[in-house]
Formats: structure tokens, sequence, C-alpha cells
């Protein structure tokens, strides 16, 4: 019977010194975001897109040899549930986590995975504190800043719209507010233009009647917002319902096929900055395809940064031989790897060179890259 204790007992050591979310034959993957509520056609494409990559190791052996566990956690971009989220990825044991969405719930999740040391990728979370502030060492996205999405949009607002006065409109929220002061930072280091209206608004309102007035007093020639398409969509049917026919520019926030859904007629001819055309990349190409196969439909906002964060987690995990934090996020750092993003591999700041972003206008109902 001793000898029966003895050997439960060892049994036990071995398991505890076993890498955690890679016990046994498998390697738990966390995928958090808005997975319902308002946002979620932001958050359900990455967790198809990881599933894809996933099932594809799997078919081929797993990771390490390991069948790799997808565990998905619903924040709905609110940072009070994305702190749940975390905490419980902490205590199910995954090894890395492949989100969040919204910038303002994927800073209230960090702490929790910084101190548990587990990598977090999101495809989508572009507050520019995030990885400049050097606060989270265990940060990475697939996707720019807001500094440079807001640097680009003020250079065509000054060059192609040839703006003198700008309004500029925020949600107040860590991802809209943070990308509305970059803009107008720029806008006023320029000196070209001028900003006549810097106003937050509160999410969820139901009209916006309000600051559309203010808008209207200030007689700008093109309105800037910084946030997401619910509210976005309400701003701008709002102008134009009183007859404002102004340029109305905002983020990847707002680059969603759910805004044109949502704001229907009212979309059209709106400019909103997104992640860089790839469409000609062979392995958006790929993605895409794999993705109509298997869901039946065609892919929503992220899916290819998403896409690319599982390659880029996946491939560091090889290039490692283990899930072990320091190698992985070492590997994160040292080796480029072919995505539908294009190939990347993540700078010291945990950002991935080589993305960047793209001006696009609602026309016919689509958004359309805009050159210039």
């Amino acid at each position: 019977m001793k000898k029966i204790f003895v050997l439960i007992g060892a049994l036990f050591l071995v398991l505890s010194l076993l890498t955690p979310g890679s016990c046994g034959d498998v390697i738990k993957i966390g995928v958090a975001g808005s997975h319902s509520g308002d946002l979620a056609s932001y958050g359900l494409p990455t967790v198809n897109a990881v599933k894809l990559v996933a099932d594809n190791y799997n078919k081929k052996g797993g990771l390490l040899g390991k069948k790799v566990e997808i565990l998905t956690g619903d924040d709905q971009c609110k940072p009070e549930l994305a702190t749940n989220v975390a905490t419980k990825m902490v205590s199910d044991g995954v090894v890395a986590v492949i989100g969040h969405i919204c910038s303002g719930a994927t800073k209230a999740a960090l702490p929790i995975y910084k101190e548990a040391k587990i990598p977090v990728i999101s495809p989508s979370a572009t507050n520019p504190a995030l990885t400049q502030s050097g606060q989270y060492p265990n940060f990475f996205r697939t996707i720019a800043s807001d500094d440079a999405q807001a640097k680009l949009d003020v250079e065509f607002i000054l060059n192609v719209l040839k703006a003198k006065k700008v309004a500029i409109i925020h949600d107040k929220g860590d991802y809209g507010k943070g990308f509305a002061t970059y803009a107008k930072k720029f806008i006023k280091k320029d000196g070209r233009a001028k900003v006549v209206l810097f106003e937050g608004v509160t999410p969820g309102g139901v009209d916006y009647s309000a600051v559309v007035q203010k808008i209207k007093r200030k007689k700008p020639d093109v309105v800037v917002f910084g946030g997401y398409h619910p509210e976005a969509s309400k701003i701008v049917s709002t102008m134009r319902k009183k007859g404002l026919k102004i340029p109305f520019i905002s983020d990847d926030g707002v680059k969603d096929i759910t805004f044109i859904k949502v704001a229907g007629k009212y979309a059209e001819d709106v400019y909103a900055s997104g992640p860089k055309d790839i469409s000609k990349n062979p392995l958006h190409i790929k993605a895409v395809e794999e993705h109509k196969k298997v869901f039946g439909s065609d892919p929503g906002a992220f899916f290819d940064n998403a896409y690319s964060a599982a390659l880029a987690l996946f491939n560091a995990i090889e290039k490692a031989g283990s899930t072990d934090y320091d190698k992985v996020t070492k590997a994160l750092r040292t080796y480029y790897v072919d995505t539908p993003v294009g190939k990347i591999k993540f700078d010291k700041k945990g950002d991935a060179e080589g993305v960047g972003f793209s001006v696009y206008q609602v026309q016919n109902g689509k958004f359309v890259e805009i050159k210039f």
C-alpha cells in the first residue's frame, strides 16, 4: 500500500511540473473577445479563424505532437467582463490567448495574463499604449496602432478632402477617444486646419441629435469619429437626415459590413480606415476559401488578422519547441512567418512589422480602398 501512495505522489509531482495548458496530449489556446452583443461581428470572425488554423494543425498531427484545444471567452468588449474572462482562461490552463478584440477590454485583461506569464496576440486592439507603454511585454498584435491610423486619416483629410475646419467626435473609450486625440494632435501639428469641435458621446445612446446640432453650428468641412459602428451609424444617419452632407470619416471600428447594414443608404460615401487591402495575397485567398467551405459564408472583420495571429503563435510554439512563456515570446520576436496579412514577425514592443492601414469609402454598399 505504501508503494502505491509513493507512486501516486510521484505522478502528481510530474504533472505539476508540466507546462500549464499542455498537460498530457492537449495544448489549450484561448480565444477571447466580443462573441455576443452589438460588437459580436468583430469577435466571432476571430473564433472562426483560430478554429480553422487549429483544425489544420490537428489534421497533421497537432502542435508539438499534441492536439490543439480552443477555449473561448465572451467579454462583449466590456472591461469588467474581460477581467472575468482572463481569470477563467488562466484557471483553465491556456498557454496563450488570441484576443481580446477591443482596446479597453484588452487593457483590463492584460495584467492578469502578464502575472500568469501568458502571451496575448490581438487581431484588432489598436490603442498605442498597449505596446508603446512597455507595461505589457506579453502583448502582441497583428494590426497597426491608432497613432498610425490617425496619421493616415489626417493626411487624407488635409491632402485629399482639403478640409480647413474639422469636428472630432469620439465615444470616450480607450480606443475611440485615443484615436480622436491622435487625430486632433496631428491636425494641430500640421497647422493647415483647425479643430472646431472635440466632443465625446455616450455609447449606446438612442439619440445623438444634440451632438449633431453642435456639429451643424460649428460648420466644419469634415467630421471625424473615433469609436465603433453602432454609434457611427446613428450619428451619420442623423447628420444626413438633418441635411449635413459633409464628409464623415472614421476608424477600423467602423469599417465593417455591419455598419453598412445598420446605416443603410446613409452609409454611402462614408470613409473609414482599416487594414491594408490584402485581397491578392494567396494565403488570404486560401483562408477565405476555407471559411466559406466550413462556415458557408464570407469571413467578417479582422478575420485575416486573427488567422495571422494564430499562424504566428503556432509557428512560435513550434520554433520554441515548447509552450514555455519566455521561449515562445522570444520566438514571436525572432522568426518571420507567412500569413494572410503578409510576412511578419513582432518588434520588441509587440507590434507586427509590415502591417498598416488604408482609407476606404462606402461605394454602392461596399467598402472600396481609396488610393492617394
